[in-house]
């Protein structure tokens, strides 16, 4: 009887050691991060105050914030027991073995003061004022997920992003360039964090039974998916309505080009109704996240022009 001919091996690649830390820092919600930097230093812009190295500042500190607010969630949900083997979502470094739980630690401590350190070079131009909202956003960002009474458990998360992300950053970031605030910088704000707490709700729709058995009590866990559906579509039509509000009040028609992504938004909309699976919940993941940075982006444009 003839032997079969061996079948060769198909040699594993180790990940490197990078591209587990890259992914660890989650890049596809970096965006929210991103956009309202990009915005307030638009409507800086707008009104002749826009400042290139206090841009970069607030850019350095929203990504180095966000990250460390990354690392803390991956770390202290592993500890809650939220990153279970049952959890259906993107892998999360601390829980596959792939990082140790005090590596992820010092790892979230040194970027969070690093993002502490490059806020101190916003003193100069923002007072003290820049002092405290540094230690709030570190603060925010440990307390998210970690702490005695963690704001992701407590259903707060949403809230968190959407005054951290929308009205804090959009705000702080035109504060230090034109030094004061207006009503029109607040009012554009409200998009932005609406879409940064979109992203939350596709992540907290797809983990509502990990979360459940975590008593991680989500708004999703809390009041159900269907309610999570209200509460993204009504955020959309908000995001978009603001737009036309603006345009028509200040009649300054730059304000409109966002509404271009309107189609975009109905098909999200739709597909998280329709989404069966974690993949296509995975993949609507990142459609939020690409959304929010072409609306700051569209935004930003026809402020510009």
């Amino acid at each position: 009887m003839r032997r079969a001919a061996p079948v060769d091996k198909v040699p594993v690649v180790a990940e490197s050691r990078l591209a587990i830390w890259i992914s660890a820092t989650r890049p596809r919600t970096l965006s929210a991060a991103t956009a309202p930097v990009l915005v307030g230093s638009a409507l800086a812009a707008q009104a002749g105050h826009f400042n290139l190295w206090a841009a970069m500042l607030c850019l350095s500190f929203a990504l180095l914030m966000q990250i460390g607010a990354n690392f803390a969630n991956d770390y202290y949900d592993f500890l809650r027991g939220a990153d279970s083997a049952a959890r259906v979502g993107p892998r999360r470094a601390v829980a596959a073995g792939l990082v140790s739980p005090d590596a992820m630690r010092r790892a979230m401590l040194a970027v969070f003061a690093a993002g502490f350190l490059v806020g101190l070079g916003l003193l100069a131009r923002g007072g003290p004022w820049m002092l405290a909202l540094g230690l709030a956003s570190i603060a925010g960002g440990i307390g998210y997920t970690g702490g005695p009474w963690p704001l992701a458990y407590l259903g707060l998360g949403d809230l968190f992003v959407f005054v951290f992300f929308g009205l804090i950053a959009v705000g702080g970031t035109y504060f230090i360039q034109a030094g004061d605030l207006t009503t029109e910088v607040i009012v554009a704000a409200i998009p932005v964090g609406l879409l940064a707490a979109n992203i939350l709700v596709v992540n907290n729709y797809r983990d509502m039974e990990t979360d459940t058995a975590a008593n991680k009590r989500t708004l999703v866990v809390r009041w159900g998916r269907r309610a999570a559906r209200g509460q993204f579509n009504g955020s959309l039509v908000v995001t978009f309505l603001i737009p036309l509000v603006l345009a028509v009040h200040f009649s300054h028609f730059g304000w409109l080009l966002p509404l271009l992504l309107v189609p975009w938004g109905w098909r999200q909309a739709r597909r998280l109704r329709e989404s069966q699976t974690p993949a296509e919940l995975i993949a609507l993941l990142g459609s939020t996240g690409k959304l929010l940075a072409s609306y700051a982006a569209l935004l930003a444009a026809g402020l510009l022009l």
